[in-house]
């Protein structure tokens, strides 16, 4: 029996929360004695040593171990070590940590990302203390977003409490940037995916973990600056331009996110006291992760159940540690309560996916459907979701701008540049993408795509446009860390704000949206086909499209909870 899909939130605490101990115990030594690595969880219940006692058994060998939800790393034999794990009543099953086999640079359903790049080629109050504020830097007059979510006044009020800390669980972030090095947290950033020859290619360091502070994705760093880019005249600013960023790297380079480094993180999170997590991707290699899909052999499906326990274990444990827990909605353009076929998974190893009929109630697109996650949708410069995002009554929170390219047909500005996210970005990455060459510069071709600007000490930074939903969320999770620097409370020695209150104030100070007319929205004039068609269902308070409503970060930090005092 796998988890209900609609269970609530103490429903899953008593399935999640019940291998506990000290938590991520060190690498004992790696030396191969199989050729193939796994991630194991424990079954309920099941103590660390009768777990690892039954991975033994399996005919597999323990590295590392996260007491806390009940996970191992494992080396053993390619083949039979899955299924012989799934057979003990000790274990859920073993999940592969990375596939066999080589596959190219992962991408998002669709690559919608960088439609722009496709296109142009082919053709808490601080005590007794004034809440701290900001001004505007010399790029944001391109921030449509900022402007959406009412940051721009927000700011006049509070523009963040460095004690807030707000994760950036992605690729790692670009501390070098000007933009984000004065907000960056080196003390509670960690590095929990080491590179992968097969996917990431060579290793930049001996030990094959990046130092922290660098970002060879990218996508990080574009999701750090939306959140947190600070407010120094100089480039952009973000959302929540005061806060403290935290790299939580568990993301590979080549952009796949496994369930160990992504488990680890949350863990990391919860442990250490960071406010906010923003999680822009899914956990590869399935879209969905069903229990029993009549699709999947007995060795996927095995693996999938491993994936689900494990997420929701970590997540339930960050929400219990304080921490509030942002996602995007996803890119597939599908109603999240009744999902299509799923043509995509498994994303990894190359071409090994195949159709898979997706049953709602027992399959989950994860973190976003993870337990306590806010699913954040993505919309356009005229507040029109955008033609990717993911939507539905089941899974959405709130709406934010993620950029739509495609946004204002029939005007100057369709499939333009402006209609997307600007953010800033590794110059190492636009150098190996080619928008930037060996001396710094940002070649022709990408003048108005790419961004280059120096301050009067001749430090640089870089800026790109990007869309998606993974540039929705940190919008909402930037709005999550000006709420609790503006309602949090110092408990001991500690500031913050439970997460219920932060998703309270969030949803209540939201702009609310209503569905438009007429309701089954199309994308045809726009060039997409009759399956980007969605239907919004819901009223003006809550719906599809925008959930509770559109993030408002001036509203959130103004407004007054019915708990606080009057």
């Amino acid at each position: 029996m796998g988890f209900n899909k609609r269970f609530t939130g103490a429903a899953v605490i008593t399935a999640a929360l019940t291998v506990t101990a000290a938590g991520l115990s060190a690498p004992a030594s790696a030396e191969s004695v199989a050729n193939t690595e796994y991630t194991v969880v424990a079954a309920d219940n099941v103590s660390t040593s009768d777990a690892a006692a039954a991975i033994t058994k399996a005919g597999g060998k323990v590295v590392a171990t996260n007491d806390t939800v009940g996970m191992f790393t494992v080396l053993a034999p390619q083949s039979g070590f899955v299924e012989k794990a799934a057979a003990s009543s000790k274990l859920v099953g073993a999940a592969h940590r990375t596939a066999i086999g080589k596959a190219p640079k992962k991408e998002q359903p669709g690559d919608v990302e960088k439609e722009a790049q496709a296109a142009a080629a082919a053709a808490k109050k601080p005590g007794g203390k004034k809440p701290a504020t900001a001004g505007m830097d010399p790029l944001d007059d391109k921030l449509w977003g900022l402007t959406t979510v009412k940051s721009d006044k927000a700011r006049k009020v509070n523009a963040g409490d460095k004690r807030v800390t707000v994760g950036i669980l992605d690729t790692g972030v670009d501390a070098s940037q000007p933009d984000i090095a004065p907000n960056f947290n080196w003390a509670l950033s960690k590095n929990f995916a080491p590179d992968k020859i097969d996917i990431d290619g060579p290793c930049e360091v001996a030990s094959c973990l990046d130092p922290v502070g660098t970002d060879d994705g990218g996508h990080g760093t574009h999701v750090a600056g939306t959140i947190g880019a600070a407010a120094n005249g100089f480039g952009i600013s973000g959302v929540a331009p005061n806060v403290s960023l935290v790299e939580l790297k568990g993301g590979q380079d080549s952009g796949y996110f496994f369930l160990e480094p992504v488990v680890n993180a949350l863990v990391h999170a919860g442990q250490t006291g960071i406010d906010v997590v923003n999680m822009s991707f899914y956990v590869d290699p399935w879209l969905f992760n069903c229990t029993a899909n009549p699709a999947d052999s007995a060795a996927a499906q095995a693996e999938q159940r491993t994936i689900i326990r494990g997420m929701f274990r970590a997540l339930t444990y960050a929400h219990f540690k304080g921490v509030t827990l942002v996602g995007a909605l996803g890119n597939n353009h599908e109603d999240k309560g009744k999902p299509r076929t799923d043509i995509s998974s498994p994303d990894y190893p190359a071409d090994s996916a195949y159709d898979r009929p997706i049953d709602n109630s027992s399959c989950w697109d994860l973190p976003v459907e993870g337990p306590f996650v806010i699913g954040v949708s993505a919309l356009g410069p005229s507040l029109k979701k955008s033609d990717f995002s993911d939507y539905g009554l089941e899974r959405i929170g709130v709406s934010a701008p993620g950029g739509w390219f495609r946004d204002g047909f029939g005007t100057d500005t369709y499939r333009t540049n402006e209609n997307m996210i600007l953010s800033t970005y590794p110059k190492k990455v636009l150098q190996e993408e080619g928008t930037v060459d060996a001396d710094g510069n940002v070649v022709p071709e990408a003048e108005g795509l790419v961004y280059k600007e120096c301050n009067a000490a001749g430090k640089c930074g870089y800026y790109t446009w990007l869309q998606g939903t993974s540039m929705a969320s940190p919008h909402a999770a930037g709005v999550a860390a000006l709420i609790v620097s503006a309602h949090g409370d110092k408990h001991g020695k500690d500031f913050g704000l439970e997460p219920w209150k932060v998703e309270y104030i969030l949803y209540s100070s939201a702009a609310e949206h209503a569905c438009p007319t007429p309701r089954l929205q199309t994308y045809l004039q726009e060039g997409r086909s009759e399956e980007f068609n969605a239907l919004c269902e819901g009223g003006e308070q809550f719906n599809g499209f925008y959930g509770f409503g559109i993030v408002d970060a001036y509203a959130a930090v103004t407004t007054r909870a019915w708990w606080e005092h009057r």
